[in-house]
């Protein structure tokens, strides 16, 4: 199915972590831009005689017209994290999509688990308004989110998540760390991979469904302890983000 040809205009864009730029673009002569929480837009990266593509998930909170917002990771010598890191508002880039299907399905398990890294996250945050909404439909309705990285620093959109927990208190936000001082912990955060903090929580194939995103390698790994629960691939949805040098 061909997906529509956007063309974006940078409106702005912030430090949110060391090294991880949220961007905010307008396409250009649209009105709206639709979109299902958890899909992913395509860029066109400029290079030589053939662009490069490069996926980031949408980050909206919310429909919002014409926007489409994401976070990006600067890579080293990466053609898409030099050209995106030096943008300036007003300058264009070339996009196809929305794609994917991380998204929040008909179905109502008891629990959700959204298990991320880094800016695998970023669909998670666009999930919160329906996310909110199955927690009002159903009183048994339960959501977990896993979030991976090495510091605390290293967090994104920390804050709108634990205030979306206050709200909803059958949402549960983790922070997982991986070389933090266990002794600096606070309550909502763990010291270990996102895969093992997983056992704590008591994931149960009868009644949670999987979502996983990020890097290939924690997928991987949560995948595998999973199955080792009982999960198949029915009830593990997942997407893999691949950094490119």
């Amino acid at each position: 199915m061909t997906r529509p040809t956007h063309t974006l205009i940078l409106q702005s864009t912030k430090i949110i972590a060391p090294k991880v730029r949220h961007l905010v673009f307008a396409c250009e002569g649209e009105e709206t831009f639709n979109f299902i929480p958890g899909q992913f837009i395509t860029l066109h990266i400029p290079h030589g005689e053939k662009p490069l593509n490069r996926s980031y998930s949408i980050a909206n909170t919310h429909q919002q017209g014409n926007l489409i917002e994401f976070a990006a990771s600067y890579v080293e010598k990466g053609v898409a994290s030099e050209l995106l890191f030096n943008m300036e508002p007003g300058d264009k880039i070339t996009a196809t999509g929305p794609f994917g299907r991380l998204i929040l399905r008909d179905e109502k398990p008891a629990r959700y688990i959204l298990i991320a890294t880094g800016t695998g996250v970023t669909p998670y945050r666009a999930m919160l308004k329906e996310l909110e909404k199955r927690l009002a439909e159903s009183k048994d309705t339960r959501v977990l989110l896993l979030f991976g990285t090495r510091i605390p620093e290293e967090l994104l959109y920390a804050d709108e998540f634990i205030a979306f927990a206050e709200k909803n208190p059958r949402f549960e936000y983790r922070a997982c760390y991986s070389r933090h001082n266990p002794a600096l912990l606070k309550p909502h955060e763990y010291f270990g991979y996102v895969h093992k903090a997983l056992v704590d929580f008591k994931p149960d194939p009868q009644t949670d469904v999987v979502y996983l995103c990020g890097n290939p390698n924690m997928i991987d790994d949560t995948f595998a302890k999973l199955c080792e629960h009982g999960f198949t691939s029915q009830s593990v949805r997942r997407e893999k983000y691949i950094s490119s040098h």
